[in-house]
């Protein structure tokens, strides 16, 4: 069946072709996949095993990354902005930020994914396909205000392709708040497959929730922070001064606007505006008869305690602050977390 072709705004007041539609794969698809997953996770379940399980998930992950990276043949260009991040950990809320400086805040979008391409979304298939924009169809770029294009991505540094003339934003988060966010996140997907939080810690330590190892991705976004073209920033900073980040990005960009601009872009990429808007960040569930989760939830900086007793959250200082110094890194862990 042929795509249907339709027109999409843009920012210069123009329209663009585009076969490009963001909706949920068919039914059958998205039962078939969801119905899978789900009596495999229950199997594992029932035999007391979801550690195992997850490993066994993420092992055949890092098989595919090494034989089917998305990013395998692709040469970035100057128009790319990559935002990369441990998932859950800021994500929406850079992707919000940037888009809306290259448009000068009035960036309009029926989904985030229909403007910003996601290539990890190849290796995952299933309910999961056509989620997002691919890479070769996001052309909004070349009538943006900025001709830059927003790419998303929670590879690690040595996955996605790096060149000196694209830029690079990577947000790293408190692995307490990200646990947690993960937690609620997968368990409103996937409802009923989520283990107890007391065992999703454990896997989450042992490097198998979707993003593997938090302190190898770490370690290895900020490896890369004295390169020009790289601005490594930390979620805790992000929330202690949105006008400031706003302002970072802009000049890491090399993106010259009017206070009124950086205004509209701060409205924008506040709390309170994206979550009135999670419809255009939200995922759909992995079942077609689940709620689709909510993407935009807190946003809390600190607010791990909700599901983490303070032994786990020093339980988590300890691992990751062991795993820093095991890989020879000089992470500031205490600059970008609150310990406990």
């Amino acid at each position: 069946m042929t795509p249907q072709v339709r027109a999409v705004p843009t920012a210069a007041g123009t329209t663009r072709a585009s076969s490009y539609q963001h909706k949920p794969p068919p039914y059958f698809i998205r039962v078939a996949t969801g119905g899978l997953i789900y009596l495999f996770a229950k199997t594992f379940s029932r035999l007391g095993n979801p550690e195992k399980m997850f490993a066994r998930m993420h092992a055949r992950r890092e098989r595919q990354y090494a034989k089917q990276n998305p990013f395998k043949d692709y040469v970035p260009g100057k128009q790319d902005v990559f935002v990369a991040t441990y998932a859950k950990s800021g994500t929406n809320w850079m992707m919000q930020i940037a888009v809306q400086l290259i448009y000068h805040g009035k960036a309009e979008f029926d989904h985030i994914h229909s403007l910003v391409p996601w290539p990890d979304i190849a290796l995952m298939g299933g309910f999961m396909r056509g989620y997002a924009i691919p890479l070769e169809q996001a052309t909004g770029w070349q009538t943006a205000p900025e001709h830059k294009r927003v790419i998303k991505t929670h590879f690690n540094w040595s996955e996605f392709p790096y060149s000196d003339d694209a830029r690079y934003i990577m947000v790293i988060r408190d692995p307490k708040d990200v646990v947690v966010s993960n937690y609620h996140f997968f368990g409103s997907t996937a409802v009923g497959l989520i283990p107890p939080m007391e065992t999703w810690l454990k896997i989450f330590l042992a490097g198998n929730t979707l993003g593997g190892s938090w302190a190898a991705n770490a370690v290895g976004f900020w490896a890369q922070r004295h390169r020009p073209n790289v601005l490594v920033l930390s979620f805790k900073s992000m929330k202690k001064d949105l006008r400031g980040t706003v302002l970072k990005v802009a000049d890491f960009l090399d993106i010259h606007v009017s206070d009124a601009v950086i205004d509209e872009v701060c409205a924008k990429s506040s709390f309170d505006y994206m979550k009135r808007i999670d419809d255009k960040f939200r995922n759909w569930a992995m079942l077609p008869w689940d709620p689709d989760p909510v993407m935009i939830r807190k946003g809390a900086q600190g607010g791990s305690s909700e599901l983490l007793r303070r032994e786990q959250q020093r339980q988590i200082d300890a691992h990751f602050i062991a795993e820093l110094e095991r890989m020879g890194s000089d992470f500031p862990y205490e600059e970008f977390c609150d310990l406990a």
